[in-house]
């Protein structure tokens, strides 16, 4: 028997079928099927506590403008691609995000840029 004719007969089986046969396989070897949900579910848990200990995306938001102002929006448009007006519109709108979900370096390199410019930049 193939793994696919056992697929066609399980797909064919009623609820009440099915029940019997994980019982039975159950039995037969030894394992439990709510076993490894429970196990699963606990270093889940508790690996989303690192996660967020360490942060790993960042975004990067524009505080100010500064004094040099046109470098700023010319900064912005290399970082983000936008075109003129919506960069103006962006810098002149402060704080505002400039890129969201950004990696550490990513978020750090686009800081530098902007404070080389004339901006302040904030990192979330």
């Amino acid at each position: 028997m193939t793994k696919e004719q056992i697929l066609e007969a399980i797909e064919n089986m009623t609820v009440l079928e099915l029940s019997e046969l994980v019982k039975a396989i159950e039995d037969r070897f030894g394992v439990s099927a709510a076993a490894p949900v429970a196990v699963a579910a606990v270093p889940g848990a508790a690996a989303a506590a690192p996660a967020e200990a360490e942060k790993t995306e960042f975004d990067v938001i524009l505080t100010s403008a500064g004094d040099k102002k046109i470098q700023v929006i010319k900064v912005v448009r290399e970082i983000t691609g936008l075109g003129l007006k919506e960069a103006k519109d962006l810098v002149d709108g402060a704080p505002k995000p400039i890129k969201e979900g950004v990696s550490k370096e990513e978020a750090e390199d686009i800081k530098a840029k902007i404070e080389e410019a004339g901006g302040t930049v904030e990192l979330k």
